[in-house]
């Protein structure tokens, strides 16, 4: 038995296991590398390794089909009978799942299915090292202190089922993330960057962005809470977004709980949301922001089935030309809704049409605006309307006729991203991202910054 030790060798070997009606077994291979570093210098640093098995049984009862889950981690081919039997006992102790639908067959089996995963380690970050000590000096130098950290995780996943599938899927996610402070520590930047491999990040170019926002701070203004022009950076329209989208399950708009909820009954699909050509949507062969391109579900929720693991996954257009098209959908949700099948896909692109960098945004506003930096501490208060608040994080700037004239407090905002949408004036170029808020979670993302005329800060607050 410990010779099966291979991630396609315990899925197997699970499945051979089996004694319930239907099983899927998802094994995620683990790998990650990071670098961390305080005051211009590396702290530590570090290699991990790591399996999750998770296995599904599901069992057909006269009264309908049932499910059980069971996960582990640092799983060996010893433990794969005792995490079969429990996934079969909680399936056999369970009453029917409302979510049940027949496992997906006839899904072609990835080439690579019994390839060893892939792996990441500490060269990841051959090139990007020394360019960051490079950047380490110049800071040094310029009288400024870097603070931050690069994580890089390589997940490969391996999906099989007892109707026939076996699919693999590897997932590379990187992030970096910058903070410059001046040494005595009242003035803060921050940059971040979401990436595949770290061969596409320039500490170098995020060192003198953020001395540039550090210089802005030296001018320092008070403003009162009240709605301003401001200006969204794409970090930020990201972490509004993602919120939306977490917040579009069909169902809950079909039932009325959402601000996808027709007045009346229904859903606003068809509607027109925005009035400029805004374009949302999700695809898992996006170039650079790649994910899964089918259902991988570790448990079932409201976007989510364990009996959709291996349901290929398409282009999607959430928004299209401002009208909303789409809502999410499991396989179970889209027959109770009567509305398309439409999971959610882990990456999400906004597309306005527009050419300007932030930059040229700034350089072209007339009167004053608020520019921002990020978003922080994103908290729901209405799913009604999906109004949200949240407070603004190292740096809000003043921008008077196309030049930035010194950094202001920070403040609270309440708005709800669905309004903003239809309320945004213009839509800059779309570029690639981190979210601030959602990184941890939600790491694919690339957006246009946003100039909104009337962004509501809704008081002042004292946080960096």
């Amino acid at each position: 038995m410990s010779r099966v030790s291979k991630p396609y060798e315990i899925v197997e070997r699970a499945l051979e296991l089996s004694t319930t009606d239907g099983l899927v077994v998802i094994a995620d291979e683990h790998s990650s590398a990071n670098l961390r570093w305080a005051g211009n210098a590396l702290t530590t640093n570090g290699v991990t390794r790591g399996r999750t098995l998770t296995v599904i049984a599901t069992v057909d009862g006269a009264q309908g089909t049932a499910s059980g889950v069971v996960s582990r981690s640092a799983v060996t081919a010893d433990d794969l009978e005792p995490l079969v039997r429990a996934a079969e006992a909680a399936a056999r102790g369970a009453g029917p799942a409302e979510d049940a639908q027949p496992l997906m067959s006839g899904v072609p089996s990835s080439p690579d299915f019994t390839d060893a995963p892939a792996e990441t380690g500490s060269e990841v970050f051959a090139g990007f090292a020394p360019a960051l000590g490079d950047a380490f000096a110049r800071a040094r130098s310029g009288g400024r202190e870097l603070y931050g950290f690069a994580n890089h995780e390589l997940t490969s996943t391996y999906l099989g089922t007892s109707t026939g599938l076996r699919l693999r899927h590897d997932q590379p996610t990187g992030t970096l993330e910058l903070n410059a402070k001046s040494p005595d520590r009242t003035r803060s930047a921050w940059a971040g960057r979401s990436t595949r491999d770290f061969k596409d990040v320039d500490p170098a170019a995020m060192d003198a962005e953020l001395a540039q926002r550090l210089r802005w701070a030296e001018r320092r203004i008070d403003l009162p809470a009240g709605r301003y022009e401001t200006l969204l950076p794409p970090t930020a329209v990201a972490d509004l977004l993602i919120y939306q989208l977490w917040s579009s399950t069909a169902r809950d708009a079909v039932e009325g709980r959402t601000v996808f909820s027709r007045p009346g009954g229904g859903t606003r699909l068809g509607e027109t949301l925005a009035p400029i050509p805004l374009t949302l949507r999700s695809d898992p062969h996006a170039p650079g922001l790649e994910a899964a391109p089918f259902v991988i579900a570790h448990s079932s929720g409201d976007s989510a089935s364990v009996f959709d693991n291996g349901l290929p996954l398409a282009p999607t257009d959430w928004l299209r030309d401002g009208k909303l098209e789409r809502l999410t959908t499991t396989r179970h949700t889209a027959a109770l809704t009567g509305l398309p099948v439409a999971p959610a896909i882990d990456n999400l692109v906004l597309d306005g049409g527009g050419e300007r960098s932030l930059e040229e945004m700034v350089a072209a506003t007339t009167g004053r605006a608020l520019l921002l930096t990020c978003l922080w501490y994103i908290r729901e208060v209405d799913p009604a309307t999906l109004l949200l608040t949240g407070l603004t994080r190292d740096g809000v700037y003043l921008v008077e006729d196309g030049e930035v004239v010194g950094e202001v407090n920070n403040f609270r905002f309440n708005e709800s991203p669905v309004d903003l949408l239809s309320r945004a004036s213009e839509a800059g170029r779309t570029e690639k991202t981190l979210p601030r808020e959602w990184g941890d979670w939600f790491t694919r993302a690339a957006m246009p910054a946003l100039r909104v005329p009337d962004f509501n800060m809704s008081s002042v607050s004292q946080g960096v």
